[in-house]
Parts: C-alpha cells; sequence; structure tokens
C-alpha cells in the first residue's frame, strides 16, 4: 500500500510509527516534494490483525520470500494430526460407542494402489481425505480400500468436483 500526495502527485514516504499504547497504531507518511503529511490511524483489531501477518509498519527489513504467506501458515503442521488409531479401541471409544456412532468398527487396510493414489492428495489435507475415505469403508463393512472403493465414495459423498 503507497500514499499519493494528490497536489504533488508523488509517492508519500513514511515517516513515523507511533504505538500510543490503546492498542492502536499511528504511522505518518511525508511528501518530499511539498512537505504534507498524512496520518494513519488503526484501531486495535486493525493493529493486531496487522502485526499477526508480520507486517511492519514503514518497511519491511528483510526482503519478501515466494510464497511466504502460505508457507509460513502452514509451517509446523502436524502430519498426523488425523491418523487413524491402530486398534479399534485406541481411541478411547468403547465397541459399544463404536456403533452408535454408526461405525462397525475394525480395521480398515489399504491396497498399495490406493496408498498411491492418497499420495498425490496435497499433503496439508491428505489426513483429513484418509479419514473420510476411512470413516466411509468403515460404515459399510469394507475392510479393504481400493481405487474402486475411493471412486464409489467420491460419487456417494457428492465429492466429484472436489
Amino acid at each position: 500500500m503507497k500514499f499519493l500526495c494528490l497536489p504533488c502527485d508523488e509517492v508519500m514516504e513514511f515517516a513515523e510509527r507511533q504505538l500510543p499504547g490503546d492498542g492502536t497504531l499511528a504511522a505518518v507518511f511525508l511528501c518530499k516534494g511539498c512537505q504534507r503529511e498524512m496520518a494513519l490511524l488503526t484501531n486495535p483489531m486493525e493493529t493486531q490483525f496487522v502485526s499477526s501477518m508480520g507486517v511492519e509498519i514503514g518497511g519491511r527489513t528483510v526482503p519478501p520470500q515466494a510464497m511466504e504467506g502460505v508457507r509460513s501458515s502452514l509451517d509446523g503442521g502436524d502430519g498426523d494430526a488425523f491418523r487413524e488409531p491402530e486398534e479399534p479401541g485406541e481411541s478411547g471409544a468403547s465397541e459399544g460407542e463404536t456403533e452408535a456412532s454408526g461405525k462397525t468398527g475394525g480395521r480398515v487396510e489399504w491396497s498399495p494402489e490406493a496408498v498411491d493414489r492418497l499420495q498425490k492428495v496435497p499433503s496439508f489435507v491428505r489426513g483429513m481425505v484418509k479419514r473420510i475415505y476411512t470413516d466411509y469403508a468403515r460404515e459399510r463393512g469394507i475392510r479393504t480400500i481400493t481405487p474402486q472403493v475411493m471412486d464409489t465414495a467420491r460419487t456417494e459423498l457428492g465429492l466429484e468436483g472436489m
């Protein structure tokens, strides 16, 4: 974002930043041509939003990196966040609770072809996709997930456009 001095048609330069202490932020910009000043005042929510994005009012101290916003939001993600418990009882649910939730329980296996296909799913959603297919198979008593099961699940669950 840049500010333009209308009378001079010049880009204003950052002059100073002030933090009044009430959660607001004030930034002053100066026109080098006519010495006009302009102030930008943010409310506490805007100040917090700008800070959470790592934006420094007044310019950056390091050059921008390609896709830095995306990379920083994905950095440190837990690849096992949606991992399947090794045994049906491991999650803490009793067998009766599992049946009450509509799931038949039991371990679901993945065929090598289905695992290969799952590896093509972006890593940040792979766990969720695996959970969807595993729940689908478990609810229908399917013991092995194959590419054909994945195709059927996509159709029945209305996920074809995704």
